[in-house]
C-alpha cells in the first residue's frame, strides 16, 4: 500500500498558506530548460536477476579506473583504500546509523565525529573543524555564505584558480541570498595572485576565495592575499579538493586563513562515478558560532569517564529552523568515518609519507611527459597534479588515449567549455597508485598520439 496520508484538500490548504497556486510554483526557480517535458525513458520493473544482467552490461561498457591507467584528477583523485576501511564502515552499528537526533546516546558516532574534527583540524592547521559536509563545492558555498553573515557584507571575490564546478555552485548559493560574485576568468599560464586580486577588495567585500593548489595544480603562499583582506575587514577562505596534499605543502591555517573548506574524498573514500564524498570545513575560534554544521566536543559524565556530547549544532533539523546558518540536512556521516579511519591507519608520518609518494610520482610523470615532442609542462609549482599545453586540442588527445586503452587526463575544455582559448590545455593528476610502467605507458602513447 502506497502511503501518501495527504488528501487533496490537505494539499490545498498547504498550497494556500505559502501562497502557491499549485505545486508547479514550487518549482520556478529551476530553469525551464532543466524541466522535463515527459517521464523519464526507463525500462519498465524487472526482476533481481534480469536487472543484474543488465546492469552487467552497462559496467562493461566503461574502462574502469582500476584496471587501465589512469591519470584523472581535476577534483576527483584515485587512492589506495586500505580493506581495513570497508571493513570497518560496513560493520552494522556504523552502516545503519544515521545523525544522532539523541545525540547523547550515540557515544560511537559522537567519537568517531569528534575525532574526525581533530584530524581535519590538524591537517590544515585550522583552531576548529565541524562534523563534516555534503562534499567540497557545497563546502565552498557554504563558507561564503558565512563570511557574509559574519562580516554583515554581500561581496564575494572568486579567484580564477577556483575549479568552475565549486564557482558554478557557489554563484547558485549567492543567487538566492542577494550576495555579488566578483572574479576574473584563470588561465593554467598566468597565476591568480594576490596583486591581481587586491584590486577587487573593497569595504563591501565579505570575502576572497583562492584555491590550493589552485584548479591548474598550482602553488602559491596566499599571506600577502590574507593580509590585504584582512587590512579591508574581509576574510580569506582556502578551498582546496585534494586533501593529501597538506601532508606536503604548507597549510592554509599558516599564512592567514579564517576559513578553510574542501574535497575529503581522497582519504578513505574511493572513486564512485561522482560520489558520495564529504566535505571538510575549518574555521578560527573567533568565528566558530558562525559555521555551519555539526560540532561535537568531549567532556565528562557524573562518573568522571570520559564522554562526547553534541556542542553545536546550528541545523534547521535540531532547533535553529529558518534561523540555521545551514539547510544541509546531512553531514556525509559514513565517508568522513572513512576519512578517519584510513587518516588513523596512515598516522602523521604515514600521511606525510603518502604525501611525498604522491609528489614524487608526479615529478616523474612531468618529467616524463616533459620529453615528449608537442607535450609543454605548463606548471612552475605543483603537488600531484599539473597543467599541460599540448600540440592538438586536448580532448581529441584524450579520446586517443582511451582508444588505447590510458585515461590520460581531463581536458580543461571539459570543465570550461565555453573557453576557446583553453583547448589545448590538459590536466594530469598522478598518485600513489601509478606505477613506472603507467608513466612509460602514458608518455610512448602521447609520443605516438602527437606525431
Amino acid at each position: 500500500m502506497r502511503y501518501l496520508p495527504l488528501t487533496q484538500a490537505d494539499r490545498a490548504s498547504m498550497l494556500e498558506t505559502i501562497g502557491a497556486g499549485s505545486v508547479d510554483d514550487l518549482y520556478c526557480d529551476v530553469p525551464e530548460g532543466a524541466l522535463l517535458k515527459e517521464p523519464v525513458d526507463l525500462p519498465h520493473h524487472l526482476g533481481e536477476m534480469q536487472v543484474e544482467r543488465d546492469m552487467a552490461k552497462l559496467a562493461a561498457k566503461n574502462m574502469g579506473t582500476a584496471s587501465a591507467p589512469s591519470f584523472l584528477g581535476a577534483g576527483a583523485y584515485r587512492h589506495h583504500v586500505p580493506a581495513t576501511v570497508d571493513y570497518i564502515i560496513q560493520r552494522g552499528e556504523f552502516l545503519t546509523a544515521y545523525t544522532p537526533y539523541q545525540p547523547e546516546i550515540a557515544q560511537g558516532t559522537l567519537q568517531y565525529l569528534f575525532e574526525f574534527q581533530t584530524q581535519v583540524a590538524s591537517i590544515t592547521n585550522m583552531d576548529v573543524a565541524n562534523a563534516s559536509m555534503w562534499d567540497g563545492a557545497t563546502s565552498c558555498a557554504e563558507a561564503v555564505l558565512m563570511a557574509c553573515r559574519a562580516t554583515r557584507r554581500k561581496k564575494a571575490v572568486l579567484s580564477g584558480g577556483l575549479h568552475p564546478h565549486y564557482r558554478e555552485v557557489t554563484e547558485t548559493y549567492c543567487q538566492y541570498s542577494d550576495t555579488q560574485v566578483a572574479g576574473r576568468d584563470g588561465h593554467p599560464e598566468h597565476q591568480a595572485t594576490a596583486d591581481q586580486l587586491d584590486d577587487l577588495i573593497d569595504d563591501q567585500t565579505a570575502c576572497v576565495v583562492v584555491q590550493y593548489p589552485d584548479v591548474f595544480g598550482r602553488l602559491d603562499d596566499h599571506t600577502k592575499l590574507a593580509e590585504a583582506c584582512h587590512a579591508k575587514g574581509a576574510l580569506l577562505v582556502v578551498v582546496f579538493t585534494e586533501a593529501v596534499a597538506f601532508g606536503a605543502i604548507k597549510s592554509p591555517g599558516s599564512f592567514g586563513a579564517d576559513i578553510v573548506c574542501g574535497e575529503g574524498q581522497s582519504i578513505g573514500n574511493a572513486l564512485g562515478y561522482g560520489g558520495p564524498y564529504v566535505g571538510l570545513f575549518a574555521t578560527t575560534s573567533k568565528l566558530v558560532r558562525q559555521m555551519p554544521g555539526r560540532l561535537c566536543g568531549e567532556t565528562v559524565d557524573q562518573d568522571g569517564k570520559r564522554g562526547f556530547v553534541l556542542t553545536l549544532s546550528t541545523r534547521e533539523q535540531h532547533i535553529r529552523r529558518e534561523k540555521a546558518t545551514s539547510n544541509i540536512c546531512t553531514n556525509s556521516g559514513l565517508c568522513s568515518l572513512a576519512f578517519t579511519v584510513h587518516m588513523s591507519l596512515l598516522g602523521e608520518d604515514g600521511y606525510r609519507k603518502l604525501a611525498a609518494i604522491n609528489h614524487e610520482r608526479a615529478v616523474k610523470t612531468a618529467d616524463a611527459l616533459e620529453g615528449v615532442a608537442g607535450v609543454e609542462v605548463v606548471n612552475d609549482s605543483f603537488f600531484n597534479e599539473f597543467t599541460v599545453k599540448l600540440s592538438k586540442p586536448a580532448a581529441e588527445v584524450v579520446e586517443a588515449l582511451v582508444a588505447r586503452g590510458i585515461m590520460g587526463g581531463v581536458p580543461l575544455s571539459r570543465l570550461y567549455p565555453n573557453r576557446d582559448d583553453l583547448g589545448a590545455f590538459m590536466l594530469v593528476a598522478a598518485t600513489e597508485t601509478n606505477t613506472d610502467e603507467d608513466i612509460a605507458a602514458l608518455a610512448a602513447a602521447l609520443k605516438e598520439v602527437l606525431a
